[in-house]
């Protein structure tokens, strides 16, 4: 139906309405003003965010939470490139995402205008499309193919420039349908291909990842695995695919892998990958798995026809969504598995090991173990605890020792996108505020982003956040000392107070030292959060010496220094 005379900025608001937008994150600006007022009386819930990198990492998660793009506005030039971090990362966690864009009037376009930037150019290759509506009665199907995009095929980050006074031109036009995202489906001699392999198997490994799941999808996946008897590891941070509890459940495939486990992706003669794009972190830096043909039998799934061949020839092929390969995997006619049966339960207890107390802290001598640290979130969270982190050495603390329990309780970015943490920790908070949501930052990665706690305290989101302080940029440190041991230079951090900076926005803080000191903490943070609905920050001061669950800095430092002197 053909709708009376509305401006752009309405049009695009009632088209929101239309696909289903119930929340979006922003910053303000001048640019996309008409936009703002047609909010207002909307029923959508814009969350005012405190910089477009943090409203970015925001609608990122929404979209990994929900399956739903996550809708992000910004003004152009100064806020358009801080929020290009997030679309970087949508792209290559492959999650739903629009960025709506404020731009300059048409009447001023190609002059340089006052930050006027091209965004074709500028987002070409971190977005599955990229576009500028620069009429108003336009406003209805661009949006439209928007939302298409986003949620077809292999998920991901659309982005569209709204000219201002595109936005304010009134214009009478017809809405259109709501979306609906169109994925491929498995041929049925594909799935007979598969059926075939995996009975020919002696060794055989499921690695789960990408985007595109759903629940239905992953209880699909469990339920093919486990009527096949078949291991099952994940790709790097797509841990939350399958329950970390559950018996065919081996592992992560990313960085610091289990040797154990990296040794049975290399001995796998049926590699059955479903949904990872299998890139740098997940391969291992392609050892694992080398390109471009496999030594292992490789199955690759995946909901881009593009991504399939452009890495690796696997040995079987097939474009698929999560759903559609589930659910005839689910469907399937097991096969005999005797030959791999008693694998998953050797392979299980290699996890176990792996996940054991690492020796550095076996001497009892750290005043804070990491490890125990661990060991007691998991006992005083719920299985459903959503986990988010960023990026940095401290990520591994979780990785490697929380089990996720399942689809999603996990948020972290596959691009390594520092600052993800608080900004993905608030917004599972206010997407789901019934759940316990737990942020692992490190100093460093805190300081980008966390001055959305200030978006936690007014939309009272009661997020809890433990900040790894060693007083550096770890990773980078780590990596200093291997190539350039004992010449530290640019890695060194003076933080704040964090605990009193939490207090200071209006949240709880405390800091803790010592691991006796560390659960009577979370239970009042936990309390605290629950109770108000507001966030908490528990401030770990540790040893930075302390790097990696296998190392020290001085070992690291001690046999690069030796490495040096026998060259």
């Amino acid at each position: 139906m053909t709708h009376p005379s509305r401006t752009g900025g309405q049009i695009l608001v009632d088209a929101l309405k239309i696909h289903g937008v119930d929340t979006a994150f922003g910053v303000p600006g001048e640019s996309y003003l008409d936009v703002l007022d047609a909010l207002h009386d909307s029923g959508i819930r814009f969350i005012i965010n405190r910089q477009e990198g943090g409203a970015a990492f925001m609608a990122d998660a929404y979209g990994k939470m929900t399956g739903k793009p996550g809708i992000c506005f910004v003004t152009r030039g100064p806020g358009a490139t801080n929020a290009s971090i997030g679309v970087h990362t949508a792209f290559q966690d492959s999650t739903p995402m629009i960025l709506f864009i404020g731009q300059v009037g048409n009447d001023f376009i190609d002059r340089e205008a006052f930050q006027e930037i091209d965004y074709r150019r500028m987002y070409g290759q971190m977005a599955k499309w990229v576009a500028q509506i620069d009429r108003a009665d336009r406003v209805p199907e661009y949006i439209a193919r928007a939302f298409q995009i986003a949620t077809s095929g292999r998920p991901g980050p659309v982005v569209l420039a709204l000219p201002e006074d595109m936005l304010t031109a009134v214009a009478s036009v017809a809405d259109t349908r709501c979306y609906q995202p169109v994925q491929a489906a498995p041929a049925a001699n594909q799935i007979e291909q598969l059926r075939s392999l995996l009975a020919g198997a002696k060794k055989p490994l499921v690695l789960l990842g990408g985007g595109g799941w759903n629940p239905a999808a992953c209880a699909d996946l469990q339920r093919f695995a486990e009527a096949n008897h078949l291991p099952v590891a994940c790709a790097f941070r797509f841990q939350d695919l399958l329950d970390n509890a559950h018996p065919n459940y081996v592992g992560d495939v990313g960085i610091g892998i289990n040797p154990k486990l990296a040794a049975r992706v290399r001995e796998a003669d049926v590699l059955i990958a479903i949904g990872p794009r299998l890139g740098e972190m997940t391969t291992g830096g392609y050892s694992l798995i080398e390109a471009p043909v496999p030594r292992q039998q490789l199955v690759h799934v995946h909901a881009d026809t593009e991504e399939l061949g452009s890495v690796y020839q696997a040995q079987l092929m097939i474009n698929s969504g999560m759903p559609q390969i589930a659910s005839m995997l689910a469907a399937m006619a097991p096969v005999d598995s005797s030959a791999w049966r008693d694998s998953v339960a050797a392979a299980k207890a290699d996890l176990a090991a792996w996940q054991q107390q690492p020796p550095i802290f076996q001497d009892g001598k750290a005043p804070l173990d990491l490890w125990q640290l661990v060991q007691q979130l998991d006992q005083l969270t719920p299985a459903d605890t959503i986990i988010t982190n960023g990026a940095g050495n401290y990520a591994t603390w979780a990785h490697r020792f929380h089990r996720y329990g399942g689809m999603r309780t996990q948020l972290a970015p596959t691009s390594g996108a520092m600052g993800y943490s608080v900004p993905a920790g608030v917004a599972a908070k206010i997407i789901d505020p019934d759940r316990t949501v737990i942020t692992f930052a490190g100093d460093g990665e805190y300081m980008m982003n966390g001055q959305e706690l200030a978006t936690a305290v007014q939309y009272r989101a009661g997020v809890v956040i433990i900040v790894f302080n060693n007083g550096m940029f770890g990773t980078i440190r780590m990596h200093q000392e291997l190539h350039y041991p004992g010449r530290v230079s640019g890695t060194q951090l003076h933080n704040p107070d964090f605990a009193a900076l939490a207090a200071a926005y209006g949240g709880h803080g405390e800091v803790v030292e010592t691991t006796a000191a560390f659960a009577p903490a979370l239970e009042r943070a936990l309390a605290f959060a629950r109770s108000q609905n507001l966030p908490a920050v528990i401030e770990l001061r540790y040893d930075g010496n302390l790097i990696t669950p296998g190392a020290t800095l001085e070992t690291i430092r001690s046999n690069a220094l030796k490495a040096k002197a026998a060259q």
